[in-house]
């Protein structure tokens, strides 16, 4: 099994017709992904790689079955393409876009909590279930079906631990990238839940940053996990104050620390790589006890 996605959802791509739109949705259709239809308002009626163009969300749900949508859409217009998705009915949003407003980002999260829709993002870099489908732009290489959840707040930190999971026969039965942004929809906890309860996801690793508290909650959690936990955070040396990448990853008044986050899931009973190639050694020797 998979978690969020799998070869049976039909996806939406919002701003099909930009650059980056069109460029990934031809890689989402070259891994296998169901593309059905692309919005892009006044564009209704063309063809990106063989995928319908309509001007509305409406107009696209009116003439095929759509499960997830994900946005290549400027920052200061995802809010309003969100709010026109989630109206239409559609249940799971990937919004790539990164700085959306805050202002924006906690509208846009209070909708979808009354709508009782999965937002992952802003600035995600999507999600993968390895050998089914693929919402996003990852690269397509690296990853491989199997057993091994996978959870992060960053990207390229993702690809080098997946690439080494790989590399060393571990295979993912679905990765997902929760997005840098300071308000974003699916928390760590919220994943971790999922993985706990798929059947086919023997262990999970947990990537992670300083800032914020998501590690530490995600620790409350950890604790109450069967499977095994490996982590790897980010930002060891990062000084207080300022920003690593991420508008997430900032240590402010003491709080998300380098330190206070291994203490919390050291004490949850997750082990805790040092460094990212440590992640396959640490799985392997999780998934043999």
């Amino acid at each position: 099994m998979t978690i969020l996605i799998n070869n049976q959802t039909n996806i939406l791509v919002q701003g099909i017709t930009g650059k980056q739109g069109q460029f990934h949705t031809e890689q989402m259709l070259a891994y296998g992904s169901k593309i059905v239809a692309g919005v892009s308002p006044t564009k209704g009626g063309q063809r990106i790689a063989d995928v319908p163009v309509y001007d509305t969300v409406d107009q696209a749900v009116s003439e095929v079955k759509i499960d997830a949508s994900v946005l290549f859409i400027p920052s200061q217009l995802v809010k309003d393409v969100a709010f026109e998705a989630m109206d239409a009915g559609i249940k799971t949003l990937v919004i790539i876009t990164e700085h959306v407003p805050l202002h924006d980002a906690m509208q846009i999260m209070a909708f979808a909590e009354r709508k009782n829709v999965t937002i992952v993002g802003p600035n995600t870099y999507g999600l993968i279930s390895p050998g089914q489908s693929k919402i996003g732009i990852m690269p397509n290489r690296i990853f491989t079906p199997g057993s091994t959840g996978v959870v992060a707040r960053s990207g390229t930190l993702s690809y080098e631990i997946v690439a080494n999971l790989t590399t060393t026969g571990i295979g993912q039965s679905t990765v997902v990238g929760l997005g840098g942004d300071r308000i974003v929809g699916l928390s760590f906890i919220d994943v971790l839940r999922k993985f706990e309860d798929d059947p086919d996801t023997k262990a999970v690793v947990l990537v992670g940053e300083i800032g914020g508290d998501a590690e530490e909650e995600a620790s409350k959690y950890i604790k109450r996990m069967t499977k095994p936990v490996v982590a790897f955070l980010a930002g060891k040396s990062a000084p207080p104050g300022k920003r690593m990448g991420h508008a997430g990853a900032i240590i402010d008044g003491g709080r998300g620390t380098f330190e206070s986050k291994v203490e919390a899931l050291t004490q949850a009973g997750a082990q805790v790589a040092s460094l990212p190639w440590e992640v396959s050694s640490l799985i392997q020797s999780a998934l043999v006890l």
